[in-house]
This record gives structure tokens, sequence and C-alpha cells, in this order.
């Protein structure tokens, strides 16, 4: 076990999840890497369909059928058991098993990413976040409940004993993703994956949202995962920063690293795309070239190379390249511009 790994409350390496179709074998992950510190916001941003909400998935063992995980590891490092306790491989585990349970919802919590479809539609919000909460900890009925309302409370749902008893349908958007957290939180997890908690709220609302998820974090050194494709709530949040591309992570680093000395031309793309208040009102917003590729047709070598404005012939289409730190620091990136191709892995030609 590195260094890296034994400080760490979650370590994932060479993760890949694939879902098999009639049509062929989707790569939704294709070898991930993250490492995720007590108390650190880790932030994982790509365009829709690169991956992102299917490493939260993984990690809790809930992907849809047909997906599963065929290779890599999930190491769970339990704060709580000291540094002499050895990491429990979360993939070894029955996503239904006991220890699994007992880990998801209690341990790693999950705001998933749009909380009306997933509040069960035929159970009060209370109802559904008393059983959670008794679920995991050694509470009664009446426990349960008056620390539901205490935690609505919290995270500032007004009138919670009349929002108990209400169902999701009768909350707003932005009451609902407070009632997602306030769940999620219930039993005092290490880790929250946060999948774009504040998708389809205005601005204030997810202002809001932000500073209490960073004020848990400050009370409870918990470490938070934040799934987004929003980089100014990243750059708002983030401790570290993964970008993904097509199931691939392509680099990563701290945030002031990625944002001021971006090195892959992914995430240099997506950070010009963001609009600033300093742009005519004329002028047209940077984008980048294409679209991501059709999942069955994965360009060979590079995967982003159809779409790179710095391709470089006989190189990027021949070579799949490694994700390496960059002179010894903290940075890594997946690009040929700052790793040689000698000694890479040679894509094949079914790949």
């Amino acid at each position: 076990m590195t260094e890296t790994e034994s400080s760490s409350v979650l370590s994932v390496r060479d993760l890949m999840v694939h879902y098999p179709t009639d049509e062929g074998v989707v790569k939704a992950l294709d070898g991930v890497s993250l490492d995720i510190q007590p108390g650190q916001t880790l932030g994982v941003v790509g365009e829709s369909g690169c991956g992102k909400s299917t490493i939260g998935r993984a990690i809790l063992r809930i992907l849809d059928k047909p997906g599963q995980i065929v290779g890599g590891e999930i190491l769970w490092n339990d704060p709580e058991k000291g540094s002499g306790s050895r990491p429990v491989d979360l993939t070894a585990q029955e996503p239904n098993g006991p220890e699994m349970r007992a880990i998801r919802g209690g341990d790693i919590a999950l705001v998933f990413q749009e909380p009306m479809t997933s509040f069960s539609p035929i159970h009060t919000i209370g109802n559904q976040m008393s059983e959670a909460i008794t679920l995991h900890q050694d509470k009664t009925a009446a426990e349960a409940k008056e620390w539901s309302m205490e935690l609505m409370n919290m995270v500032g749902i007004p009138n919670p004993p009349q929002r108990f008893d209400e169902y999701s349908y009768q909350l707003s958007g932005g009451l609902r993703q407070r009632a997602m957290i306030a769940m999620a939180i219930s039993c005092g997890p290490k880790l929250l994956i946060a999948d774009e908690p504040t998708t389809a709220l205005d601005v204030t609302t997810q202002a809001q949202i932000l500073d209490l998820l960073r004020g848990l974090q400050e009370k409870n050194n918990m470490a938070i995962m934040l799934i987004t494709h929003n980089l100014g709530v990243i750059a708002e949040m983030a401790d570290e920063v993964v970008v993904m591309y097509l199931g691939r992570a392509v680099e990563s680093g701290p945030v002031d690293d990625i944002f001021h000395q971006a090195k892959h031309p992914y995430s240099r793309g997506l950070l010009e795309s963001i609009p600033s208040v300093l742009a005519s009102g004329r002028e047209r917003l940077p984008s980048i070239a294409g679209s991501i590729p059709h999942p069955f047709n994965r360009p060979s070598g590079c995967t982003f190379r159809p779409r790179c404005p710095s391709f470089i012939p006989g190189t990027c289409d021949v070579n799949v390249p490694q994700y390496l730190a960059l002179g010894g620091g903290q940075q890594k990136v997946s690009c040929f511009l700052h790793h040689s191709p000698s000694g890479v892995e040679e894509v094949s030609s079914h790949d």
C-alpha cells in the first residue's frame, strides 16, 4: 500500500465498469484512479456521458443493470478504525451483503442528481429519513423522528414538523435538494458523494446549498466527492480536481493548478468555454470542436484526438497515453504533449 492510499479515506485504482449490450460493450469507466483525503473536497468534472456519476454509483455498488465492475479496486479506509487497519476493497463485497449495506448510507452517503426521482413518491419525507436513521443507528422511531426534524432545521427547511409528513412532490426543488442532503448526512458519513447537488437550482439557492455542504464538512471533517459540470462550483468548493473524458481521467491536480496551469487540451477547452464578464456582448463563446464519440466507436489511440487542436499524427492515433505525474508534482496528465510516447501501451486493433 502506498503512502497516499494509507492516508486516503477512499482510493480508487484502475476501476473499469462495463455495460454489455446486444450491440457491444459500453466502457463507462476505463481504468479510473483517484484518492480522497479526510476533510477534502474532490471535484470530478467533464461533459455529460464521461462517467462522472458512474464512479459514485460504482463506489456504493448500486450500478444499474447490466453494469458490472470488471476490473480495479475501490479501497475504503475507515478513519475511525485507525492507521493500523487494512482498507476494505468494496469491489470484493456483495452489493447487498451486510458489510456493504452498513457502509452504504452509514459511512458513505450519496446525494442523488435528481431528488424528485430519488425519493419514494408514496412515502413521506420523514418516513424515508427515519428509516435510514434506524437502519444505521441505534435509535428508536421517536428518536429518529426527532433527529430527522433537527436535521431539517439544520439544512434550512422551514417548519420541520409539517415537512416531516409531506411527500416529495409537495416540496420545491430547493427544499427537495435540502431534504436529500439532510437524509444523506443523517448518519454522519465520513464521505459524501454529491452528484450535481445544485442542478436546476437558482443561483441564490445554489449558493446556500454549497455553504451548507461546506459548513457540514468543517463540522464533521467529512470528505466530499463533488460531481459536476459546473466549473464555477468546482472553483469555489474543491481542493483537488479530476477531469474525466470518455470513461478516463485525463488530468488531475490541485484546483489552482488545474485552473491556472491546465495541461491537457480538453481541460483547457473546458476552462476557455466559461463565460467571462469581461467579454463583449457580441463575442462568441469558445467551444470544444466536435462531440463525444459514440461508445461503440471509440477512437484508436487517445480518445480525445478527433477533437484535439494539438493532435499529433502518427502518435495520438497509434498509442494510448499513460496517466503520469508532471515533474514529480501533484498534477497528472494523460497527453503526449507532456509525455514521450515511448514505452506506452500500444492500442490493439479491436480497441
